[in-house]
């Protein structure tokens, strides 16, 4: 009943959604390159509208068979893009596995071998063939580090050791925390400023982007993925959404001075400051359409504000709370005076909008979409991870998820519209209890909620069974990924993609990385199979959610 509660919002939430004057360098025209403008993204003359998928780990899989049936497999389905990870980073060159480069002492190796860049060339070289285009994300906010901390991380237990091979999870691939320990610095946020850092990433970086510069495979250049002030290390005192903004900046003009083919894409959660000073301010202007009919003005493009947000959370309460009277479901909760009755803490609605709205994460996703080198923008919807909006206490915890969930799509493609620039959702996902044992948030080493994790003196690792509820079962799983496809199509979005892909049958040998086997007749390391890395998020084997996906491919090729 509840689960779609928020489309009512659409039509008044679409009429900021004009279209704004272009700012964005357009390449459109036949070029088999990606393009973007104010009208979306563009290639062979035509314009381009899609649903992706993520899968960070294609180019761990030893097999290129492997790579090569992941792909197809995925291109069936209907999906045109794909998102991974074109760094490896790693601190001590591994006995065996996939590595792209090792950041050491301060120094950096590119690794260019058959173990290394050569198969981040096998997978754009067979996503051509299977015409698909790939955005290649460069480094990742993320990459928490067993048995360590420092002052002001979070506790112990979030980086408890236990034993998950390298480059299953996410976080698991280097990033902006290894530079930082082995340049011998302390805050996250030096990744963004020390000149050393700096350098050594825009060197690495180089020869990623002159390596693929003339493939019309490469969708973007991504420049983080989730990139904040704040990560498992700590921030300095310093560090706002200026900083961040700066750096997105700084990277952009860095690619374009290299690469004239493809966009360059930030790689935000998409994260809000509607009350920080910007670097690049959007100027609101009328919409560039034909003059309106008689009597009608001319519709203008809104920046987010915090007003805007707290007024719909409002109304969005006062819609659930009347649907469930309705339904008979709710017992008045206030206290009546006079014969009225009167709000209780309950049914107040909070004047904070909150950490995804108020710069606390130290981004500001509508300043950085208006760095004139980028060419798009992302957000990523993760409610058992990011709370999105205060819970109605109207609704169960998955419905207040998947209708958060959904009014966050809905500002950040106004967002992205004040600006006139595109906006994927790069990454999406709900956790389902059926998962559960396998979910690792993206700033922690292990699963928590495994019924056999074992965490070193860490008694509170494994959560109350009875917590379970709190995340989606299958159906309600599918409910909310159909929703978040339709509500992403009907308000405009140039792309959605889930996260993660998952495929069954993936060779595993000594020099694979290990995953879950499944052969029950325990053959030999090189004839050995299993699902595809999970952490928490995989499809493999969800059949359902690949047809929801096939049919958004669908609609938003129909559109």
């Amino acid at each position: 009943m509840y689960l779609f509660s928020y489309f009512w919002l659409l039509a008044s939430i679409w009429s900021c959604l004009a279209a704004a004057p272009p700012r964005t360098i357009s390449k459109r025209g036949s070029s088999s390159f990606v393009s973007s403008s104010k009208d979306g993204f563009s290639v062979n003359g035509s314009s381009l509208r899609f649903i992706g998928t993520n899968l960070y780990w294609l180019s761990t899989l030893e097999s290129n068979d492997d790579i090569w049936n992941v792909l197809k497999n995925i291109s069936d389905t209907g999906i045109k893009v794909v998102r991974i990870w074109a760094f490896n980073d790693v601190e001590i060159i591994p006995e065996s596995g996939t590595w792209f480069q090792l950041v050491q002492n301060g120094t950096t190796t590119i690794n260019d071998g058959p173990n290394g860049l050569q198969k981040l060339d096998t997978v754009i070289q067979m996503a051509e063939q299977q015409g698909l285009y790939v955005i290649l994300s460069l480094t990742n906010n993320w990459n928490p580090v067993p048995n360590t901390t420092s002052t002001g991380t979070a506790s112990p237990d979030v980086l408890a050791s236990v034993t998950i091979p390298r480059n299953t999870l996410s976080n698991d691939y280097g990033g902006m925390d290894l530079y930082v320990r082995q340049f011998g610095l302390q805050n996250h946020d030096d990744f963004y400023t020390n000149d050393s850092i700096l350098t050594a990433f825009q060197n690495y970086t180089k020869q990623i982007v002159l390596r693929y510069f003339n493939s019309p495979a490469v969708f973007s250049w991504e420049l983080a993925n989730d990139a904040r002030c704040n990560s498992t290390i700590s921030t300095s005192p310093t560090c706002t959404t200026q900083t961040i903004t700066k750096w997105h900046a700084l990277m952009a003009a860095f690619i374009a001075s290299l690469d004239p083919n493809h966009i360059v894409s930030a790689g935000t959660s998409g994260f809000q400051c509607t009350d920080c000073p910007k670097l690049y301010p959007v100027t609101t202007t009328a919409s560039p359409t034909p003059s309106p009919a008689p009597g009608k003005k001319r519709r203008s493009v809104a920046p987010l504000t915090k007003e805007q947000i707290i007024r719909q959370r409002a109304e969005s309460r006062r819609e659930s709370r009347a649907a469930a009277k309705r339904a008979g479901s709710l017992k008045e909760d206030g206290i009546m005076i006079r014969g009225r009755w009167v709000s209780t803490a309950t049914r107040e609605v909070s004047s904070s909008i909150g950490p995804t709205t108020d710069g606390s994460s130290g981004v500001d996703s509508q300043d950085i979409l208006n760095i004139p080198n980028i060419g798009f923008g992302s957000f990523q919807v993760f409610p058992d991870q990011n709370t999105y909006a205060p819970n109605d206490p109207n609704l169960t915890p998955v419905q207040n998820k998947i209708n958060s969930s959904l009014a966050w799509i809905q500002q950040s493609a106004q967002s992205a519209a004040a600006v006139g620039k595109p906006v994927v959702l790069n990454a999406f996902g709900l956790v389902t209890q059926s998962n559960l044992n396998n979910f690792v948030p993206f700033n922690m080493t292990y699963a928590p909620y495994a019924s056999s994790t074992a965490v070193m003196d860490v008694t509170t690792a494994v959560m109350d069974a009875a917590a379970t509820s709190d995340f989606a079962d299958d159906s309600e799983q599918e409910q909310g990924y159909s929703s978040f496809l339709q509500m992403g199509n009907s308000a405009g979005l140039a792309g959605i993609m889930q996260y993660q892909w998952g495929s069954a049958g993936i060779t595993q040998s000594s020099t694979a990385i290990q995953l879950d086997t499944t052969d029950s007749e325990s053959p030999t390391p090189a004839q050995t199979t299993g699902e595809s890395p999970n952490d928490g998020y995989s499809i493999a084997n969800n059949t359902a959610i690949q047809q929801i996906l096939q049919q958004g491919a669908q609609a938003m090729a129909a559109d």
